[in-house]
């Protein structure tokens, strides 16, 4: 209790209400597997990269950050094509988790081993046709692993102001700044020449005034009679013919704000999404084998110059190993070292928000193997709790061999979507009069969308049933109803096309043999509302367990329930025939309490869909009465 010790007037502010439950976001989606480019955890070249999973809100940012729809050697990439379908049909965030198996030679140091998995280009260039520079200045190096490091190019245009030594005295630039010095009165060098003059980065001394660093931390005063021209350097960085990233006015000293080395740091640069990053490899020993002198402000901007447009490419590079299904799973982060963290599947369950998780990869994988990545995702969402999983068939299912698919599973947290989507390819263009190409891709992303697209229309409990898939040219298998009589008493939500009506899920059961638990949307309500209650009941731990703790639980959940009952996800013409909170003696019993736990009862009635829909029609004699 507040003290009272000296005599005034003390006004305190307190609340006569309960605390409001807030519904948690139920459209978050969540995937893991192979991209062509983007975060993934690796340690080398002394950077220690430990990415977690990136949000991503469009299909043009999912693009900048991960790459596009195919790998380096232009196979499809599933997860790429999912997060397309899932922006298509009205999904709006999802969480990537890039799965990258390095290329390693057995035993070898992963320090040593991994960086043959990223292109490079070292400088000073040689020259054509040469091999690399044995001791290079500075070395351009693609920031993630893959094969489409090899189709980055970069290229540097130098930048010189007007004289900033006027008067003697250096004006207009900041510490660290680069300056090149020549002969007093020549005019302004063009700046797509060389560097010929003398660079100097500039320093403050003791007194405040700038003069040059003489590279063993002193300052040397500037010459009058000389001119300085502002230094700075404009890099260009292009990833095929779909990208370019412009990085203006960047500075050559290490502790300026817009160091080249700081824009184009490994761990932290300016811009998340940038595809490369600058070092400076070590000077080689000299004689006696001590290291040489570190390279010089002229030297590295020689070497900078020397990328003048168009620039180079970075070479090597690979897409390593094929994806297996323990990539996807991946392991959990070390509980005693923070440099090994989660991958794969494991990484997502460290993001609260998602709802929905899908691994389109499965897909790659051979029928047992895929069974056992499948698996993985099932217990993942299980571990979770508030997660539901969509399950993609393998590819060229005939009828019997998805249900002999699907019968190797039961859970309530997984729903299994058949057939496969032709799309448009979107990958390649077409040949002039002839018909465009298609892609068959798996439905969980477009089917994650449509997911979205109904929470936020309507509602977590509204079944994400009879609604359009967009974005479709035509369903790889057509089911028909009588396939359907099949398949939908197994757990299996069909896509079907109808005349008139378009391309829709027609489907909205769990992977689940018990009754309950049998619709997504009353698994998807459930998760919904406890993860709501669950978040939003966290201060009422470690507080007094006593009546009036109760009765603040109890009014809580109430009052939550009855806003989701008015939405219409509950049933009941009343709130007293749609939920029940108790949380009393009658719930808890003293050794409970002794024992420090608060006990709350909740029963919530769900809407079940209307999935069959019966109309009784009878034939009357006009002289029968009508009630």
């Amino acid at each position: 209790m507040p003290e009272y010790l000296t005599p005034g007037v003390y006004v305190e502010e307190t609340s006569f209400r309960s605390r409001s439950i807030q519904g948690v976001a139920t459209n978050t989606f969540g995937m893991a597997g192979a991209t062509a480019y983007g975060p993934v955890p690796y340690l080398a070249f002394g950077a220690q990269m430990i990415p977690g999973p990136k949000l991503i809100t469009s299909f043009t940012e999912y693009e900048r950050m991960y790459g596009g729809l195919t790998f380096g050697d232009d196979t499809e990439c599933q997860l790429a094509l999912a997060a397309r379908g899932f922006f298509a049909n009205g999904g709006r965030r999802l969480y990537v988790q890039r799965v990258f198996s390095f290329a390693m030679t057995p035993g070898a140091n992963p320090q040593i081993d991994v960086p043959r998995n990223f292109a490079s280009l070292a400088l000073p260039l040689a020259a054509a046709g040469a091999a690399p520079p044995q001791n290079p200045v500075l070395e351009w190096r693609a920031r993630w692993p893959g094969a489409m490091g090899s189709h980055i190019r970069v290229s540097v245009a130098v930048r010189r102001s007007k004289n900033v030594l006027v008067g003697g005295r250096l004006t207009g630039v900041l510490p660290d700044a680069a300056v090149e010095t020549g002969p007093a009165g020549t005019p302004i060098p063009d700046g797509t020449r060389p560097v010929a003059g003398n660079v100097r980065i500039v320093a403050r001394a003791a007194d405040g005034t700038l003069g040059y660093s003489d590279g063993a931390g002193g300052v040397t005063a500037v010459n009058a009679g000389e001119a300085a021209y502002h230094l700075t350097f404009d890099v260009q960085v292009e990833a095929g013919t779909e990208r370019l990233d412009v990085y203006s006015g960047t500075e050559l000293g290490r502790t300026h704000s817009r160091s080249i080395f700081t824009v184009f740091d490994a761990a932290d640069p300016a811009d998340e999404a940038c595809l490369v990053w600058l070092a400076q490899p070590p000077p080689p020993a000299g004689a006696g084998g001590a290291p040489g002198a570190p390279a010089t402000p002229g030297a590295l901007t020689d070497a900078l110059v020397g990328l003048a447009p168009p620039g180079a490419y970075l070479t090597g590079g690979g897409d390593g190993l094929a994806i297996a299904a323990v990539d996807l799973e991946g392991v959990k982060a070390s509980e005693d070292q923070v440099l090994q963290p989660a991958t794969g599947l494991q990484a997502l369950s460290t993001i609260d928000d998602i709802a929905l998780v899908a691994m389109p990869d499965t897909v790659t994988l051979p029928v047992a193997a895929q069974k056992t990545a499948v698996d993985s995702l099932i217990e993942h969402c299980r571990a979770a709790r508030y997660r539901m999983a969509i399950v993609d068939p393998p590819r060229d299912s005939a009828l019997s061999e998805v249900r002999g698919f699907r019968s190797q599973f039961d859970s309530s947290y997984a729903a299994l979507y058949y057939p496969w989507l032709r799309i448009i390819d979107p990958i390649h263009r077409p040949d002039p009069g002839m018909p465009p190409p298609t892609l068959d891709v798996p439905p969980s992303g477009y089917v994650a969308g449509v997911f979205a697209r109904t929470d936020i229309e309507r509602g977590v409990h509204k079944a994400p049933a009879n609604e359009v898939v967009l974005g479709v040219e035509q369903f790889v298998t057509n089911v028909t109803f009588d396939r359907q009589s099949v398949l939908n008493p197994e757990g299996v939500n069909a896509l079907r096309f109808f005349e008139g009506r378009a391309y829709r899920v027609w489907g909205a059961r769990t992977m689940s043999s018990d009754p309950e638990w049998r619709y997504v949307n009353v698994r998807r309500l459930f998760n919904f509302l406890e993860h709501s209650i669950d978040r939003s009941t966290q201060w009422a731990v470690f507080e007094p367990n006593n009546e009036r703790l109760w009765g603040s639980i109890r009014q809580s959940i109430e009052d939550f329930l009855l806003t989701v009952w008015r939405t219409g996800a509950l049933m009941g013409t009343r709130p007293e025939d749609a939920f029940f909170v108790r949380c009393d003696r009658t719930t808890m019993t003293q050794n409970d309490l002794d024992n420090g736990r608060l006990i709350c009862l909740i029963g919530v009635a769900p809407t079940y869909p209307a999935e069959f829909v019966i109309f009784r029609i009878g034939q009357m004699t006009a002289s029968a009465r009508q009630n």
